[in-house]
Order: C-alpha cells, then structure tokens, then sequence
C-alpha cells in the first residue's frame, strides 16, 4: 500500500497537513517525512515532559503540605481570599475521580490536578500568598535568581509546549527552538532536584532523535 498525500490527508485531515504539502508542494515524500518527524519529535520529548511534570508536582505539593500542616492541603483554597479561584482545579479533579467511580483521597487529587493547576501556582497574582513558602521548591535555583518571575516563565512555556505536543500539533519546525526548550526544562528540573538531570540522561533519547531528525531533513 502507498501512503501518499490523499492517505495522509484521509487519516490525519486536510487542515493538519496543509502546513507540510504547502512547504514542499513539488516534494509530497519530503512532506510526509516532515510530518513522521513531527511524531518521532514528540516521541521522543515525551520522557521529559513526564518527568517534569511529575517532579513539579510532587516539590510543589510537598511545601503546600509544609505550609498547611494537612495532606489535603488544597482544601484551605475554597475559604482563602486571593486562592479561591484555584478551587475550581480541584472541584474538576474531584468530578474526574468520581467519574471513575473510585474514593477521593488526598493522593489521587493531587496527582489528577492538571499542570495547568500546577504552573498557575507561580503566577504573579499568587505571588504574595503562596512564593514565600513555594520558592523553597526550587532549592538548588541559584539564590540571585530565585525570584518568582523567573520561575513562572520557564514553566509557562514548557505548559505550552506540553500541550501542543499531547494535542498532535506541529512542533517539528524551529528546532533550534525545541532543543532550548529541552535545555532548559532539564535545568528547571536540577532547580528541584539536583540528581534528576543526570537520571533522565540514562533514557532521554531527545537529542539522538533531534540530530536524527537534522540529519534526515538536511537542517544544519
């Protein structure tokens, strides 16, 4: 069987490969080669994200729990002025357990509240309630730049790209880009904890399927 454009375009929708036909309209190989290193990129980034995620949530989560004495810690959200709107994550996250007809514990909250919840922690409008408690997350942050601002713009965009990674679309592009973004996603990480860059390393295959992908495109 021949996978070529109509294949593509039947599959994966006109309007999500226009951008790869459109690019190479006399090359419909080269086109599909850019869209199967679209999802070899994305593959291969998933690792860290994972790890992120997970090492986020868990730094964070600990220092709530410090700051409020409770497993539960997200409980104070709905009665606290200025955290309130955050409850609204937690009220979602509950609805998902139930839906699954499971118990709601304390652990399965925190681990089904979305990144989105995670990263909205550092934003400016929380920074007087929550930073003084939170910044402890980052233990390993360089002291003269362990300021809220210069936490909450790295995981702002690694929210982004996440996103756009676990939702198909296009990151193949600018990947000069892409590879600053891993870059400093392993050094968010190393803000949290120190051992984590160098154990991602043992399966992080990001930048053998980035030089791959450079390689294959002829992109120097």
């Amino acid at each position: 069987m021949g996978y070529d454009k109509s294949f593509f375009e039947k599959v994966f929708s006109t309007k999500r490969m226009e951008r790869y036909f459109n690019l190479y309209p006399n090359d419909e190989a080269r086109a599909i080669l850019h869209y199967q290193c679209n999802l070899e990129l994305a593959e291969a980034f998933y690792t860290s994200l994972s790890v992120f995620e997970v090492t986020l949530r868990n730094a964070l989560s600990r220092e709530l729990q410090t700051m409020t004495w409770r497993d539960d810690w997200y409980v104070v959200f709905a009665n606290t002025l200025g955290l309130s709107r955050l409850n609204r994550y937690v009220t979602q996250a509950s609805k998902q357990i139930t839906g699954r007809h499971e118990s709601i514990t304390s652990s399965r909250v925190i681990a089904e509240l979305t990144l989105g919840f995670w990263v909205s922690l550092l934003n400016s409008e929380y920074e007087r309630l929550l930073w003084k408690d939170l910044r402890r997350a980052f233990p390993f942050m360089p002291k003269k730049d362990r300021q809220r601002k210069n936490v909450s713009a790295p995981l702002n965009t690694f929210r982004t790209f996440r996103n756009r990674v676990f939702h198909n679309e296009s990151i193949c592009w600018n990947l000069n880009r892409v590879e600053e973004i891993h870059k400093e996603m392993i050094v968010v990480m190393g803000w949290m904890n120190k051992d984590v860059p160098e154990w991602l390393r043992l399966t992080d295959r990001f930048e053998t399927v980035s030089n791959n992908i450079r390689d294959r495109l002829g992109w120097k």
